[in-house]
């Protein structure tokens, strides 16, 4: 399994409640350069509207700049391919003002591409200064043992 993107900052400011697994719905151009490793989840987010579950936001560059249609949207919205039941729960949890669904990872499983999705909420900042704390001491004590 080869990881072509990761949301880095999703364990730092959020707390995963939920993964799940979603096929998503490509271009062959953009599958091409996701393989390639220029896709970037930066800023993105999902939603469910009418039934259907959407990545919004995420920036998947031309694979060839020069053989790309005019009318190509890098930021496009794509569709995400979950179960009628998953996207019922999610849609129901997303109801919930305090809950999110954001992306984790892009990665392949066999010759699909697949995106880690989780239902997120949000950390408060005592929470990721405590965090932070706690990785600066773990860290002080990996030292401290390293050095016996």
């Amino acid at each position: 399994m080869v990881h072509y993107a990761e949301n880095r900052k999703a364990k730092f400011d959020y707390e995963i409640l939920e993964k799940y697994e979603a096929g998503i719905e490509l271009l062959g151009i953009e599958v091409k350069s996701i393989r390639s490793g220029r896709m970037s989840l930066e800023g993105t987010f999902v939603i469910v509207r009418g039934g259907e579950i959407f990545l919004i936001n995420s920036n998947i560059p031309p694979f060839q700049v020069n053989n790309t249609e005019k009318d190509y949207d890098p930021l496009r919205n794509k569709k995400l391919l979950l179960t009628k039941k998953e996207i019922a729960t999610l849609s129901g949890s997303e109801k919930n003002k305090s809950l999110t669904i954001i992306p984790i990872s892009v990665y392949n499983k066999g010759r699909k591409i697949k995106v880690e999705i989780a239902l997120v909420k949000g950390k408060k900042k005592y929470d990721k200064r405590e965090m932070l704390k706690k990785r600066d001491t773990d860290r002080e004590i990996r030292r401290e043992y390293k050095e016996r």
